[in-house]
């Protein structure tokens, strides 16, 4: 059985998002979405949330799985037992990224592959963090997110400015 990892942040999961992993659970047989804790940085849902996010919106997808991860990648790729990283690519400054990214996990990881998908066209300018920028604001984001998750964040946006 082939398991791939397709490893973000997911503040929100977009369209784009559901776009590589639908993609994805058709080329593999298990495909665990890692939810990454980036202490870092201050994201708007938690870990946990972002991971029932991606239940609620993956739900029709039987062989996908969301985890909240932290720590290295490579490791959270061999604790599933997979060979693949599945990681999207928007524009030339994302794989020139994602390519410095992938070459480091290579020689970390000889055994683990990363495999790009490029994005639906139709996608291809969006981001978690734009659409968080519109939300703030109180735009309109129902054609970037799942109608459900778009009420999550417009739910946590409405909370915070109280």
């Amino acid at each position: 059985m082939k398991t791939a990892i397709y490893p973000g942040s997911f503040d929100p999961v977009t369209l784009g998002h559901y776009d590589i992993i639908e993609r994805s659970s058709q080329i593999f047989d298990r495909v665990i979405v890692g939810v990454l804790k980036n202490h870092a940085k201050s994201p708007l849902f938690s870990a946990s949330e972002r991971v029932k996010m991606l239940e609620d919106v993956t739900a029709g997808l039987p062989n996908v799985e969301a985890r909240s991860f932290n720590g290295l990648l490579i490791d959270f790729v061999r604790q599933n037992k997979a060979s693949v990283i599945v990681r999207g690519l928007r524009a030339i400054t994302d794989f020139e990224y994602e390519l410095q990214l992938a070459q480091m996990n290579r020689v970390i990881a000889p055994e683990i592959d990363t495999l790009f998908l490029t994005t639906n066209l139709k996608y291809a300018y969006l981001s978690s963090s734009t659409v968080k920028e519109v939300a703030r604001y109180g735009g309109d984001i129902s054609a970037f997110l799942d109608p459900g998750v778009a009420k999550l964040v417009a739910a946590k946006y409405a909370s915070v400015s109280r």
